[in-house]
């Protein structure tokens, strides 16, 4: 595949930042948040007009540095059963001497490939703690981003896996590694399952079985803990009653996405100060549930404002955030639901990550039945959603214990 015409696929006209500009121009007619409330209630305003005056008088200005900053990794496109899909290719350019593995890199939402980016270079630099370093291949998946979003209904996480398996082959990678959390670990586990013959590994920051069997273990594992879960990682798993109180705060955006995702994209399609609330609130409450009580929602104690509106930026030119969306009403129709792709078993060696914020967990007892070659299972104290972009070593490190102990396993 020539790779050449496509490394200016990014590129934005300056008609579309000059909008932009115009309409963050205007005037912001916002009302101010209750008495003493932080994020409890959503984006707080007095904050969000901070975040619109940055992006307005010191982000824009400096949009060049950003885009070229966003243009660091080799990015490309190419066509996959009707689909245009664009992803980034990062060759390591130092081996030392170690094995270089390729690596199918996935995202999820409201996220993009930009959560990569600190992550990547650690990948592809070799260093003392690994005998591997990887070939990374980043796609944004179809519908976010650079990639084209479906025509048609009926586009859910298998055909996505299957579009990014003939990716990676196109690539020469008939054997590669897959991490992902989000939509990159629902998609990565259908691929790893779907294709048994293709991964060599699995890894994710957020393990889940959909399973139905899966539900009877929580509640079984929220009554009966001892039985079930190592003590030091009780606090991991709240009570049902937490659980479901979190489900019900939390969980509205993928109701709504999964229901009427045109909808709520309408509202939010060149609609700037929409789309940035509607995004960054989740880097609040998926980073830390506990920064909702901020009134700066704790956005830049982990992440740059920079590097929040890259990927807000993101979604803004390509106007991807309606197809982003509709993969949660292809997610949970019935013709995906009949599938019935979690009871397929993963036979890849599987890593699962747990990190302290994250929105919910599933313990080894929950992911057995479909993950049946757990190597390595871990609990961080720290971290949340977006542990690439928040704790990228940590991260790393994880992924290296764990790469080092499937393909010992495999060996």
């Amino acid at each position: 595949m020539d790779h050449s015409d496509h490394i200016n696929t990014i590129h934005r006209e300056s008609s579309v930042i000059e909008d932009l500009k115009t309409q963050l121009n205007r005037p912001l007619k916002l009302h101010s948040p209750l008495e003493g409330i932080g994020f409890e209630y959503g984006f707080n305003s007095k904050y969000l007009e901070k975040v619109v005056k940055y992006w307005r008088d010191t982000y824009l200005p400096k949009w060049s540095e950003r885009e070229k900053y966003l243009k660091k990794f080799p990015h490309f496109q190419t066509e996959i059963q009707g689909l245009k899909i664009h992803f980034m290719h990062i060759k390591p350019k130092k081996t030392d001497g170690k094995k270089v593995v390729p690596l199918l890199l996935l995202h999820g939402w409201p996220g993009s490939v930009r959560e990569f980016y600190e992550f990547i270079p650690l990948l592809t630099t070799p260093n003392a703690k690994s005998d591997y370093v990887f070939e990374v291949i980043a796609p944004s998946l179809p519908g976010y981003g650079w990639s084209q979003g479906a025509a048609k209904t009926k586009f859910g996480p298998v055909q996505i896996a299957v579009i990014l398996r003939n990716l990676m082959l196109r690539l020469g990678h008939d054997k590669f590694v897959i991490q992902g959390g989000d939509w990159g670990s629902i998609i990565g586990s259908t691929a790893a399952a779907v294709f048994p013959e293709n991964a060599l590994a699995y890894h994710s920051n957020m393990c889940i079985n959909g399973a139905p069997v899966n539900y009877i273990k929580m509640v079984l594992m929220h009554i009966f803990p001892g039985f079930f879960l190592h003590k030091a990682h009780h606090d991991f798993y709240p009570s049902l009653g937490q659980f479901f109180s979190t489900l019900m705060e939390e969980m509205g955006y993928c109701h709504i996405q999964a229901t009427k995702p045109d909808t709520i994209g309408a509202t939010l399609l060149h609609n700037p100060v929409g789309l940035a609330a509607y995004i960054l609130e989740k880097f609040s409450t998926w980073t830390n549930a506990d920064y909702k009580k901020l009134a700066d929602g704790g956005l830049t104690k982990r992440y740059t404002m920079d590097a929040l509106l890259d990927n807000v930026m993101i979604y803004y030119v390509t106007n991807s955030i309606t197809t982003s969306q509709r993969l949660y009403a292809e997610m949970f129709n019935k013709e995906n639901q009949a599938l019935q792709i979690d009871r397929v078993p993963i036979k890849a060696p599987t890593g699962c990550a747990r990190f302290r914020h994250e929105l919910s967990h599933s313990s080894d007892f929950q992911l057995k039945d479909r993950f049946i070659n757990i190597v390595h299972s871990t609990y961080h104290n720290d971290g949340g959603h977006f542990p690439a972009m928040e704790l990228p070593q940590v991260l790393y490190d994880d992924f290296i214990e764990f790469v080092e102990k499937a393909f010992k396993k495999t060996a």
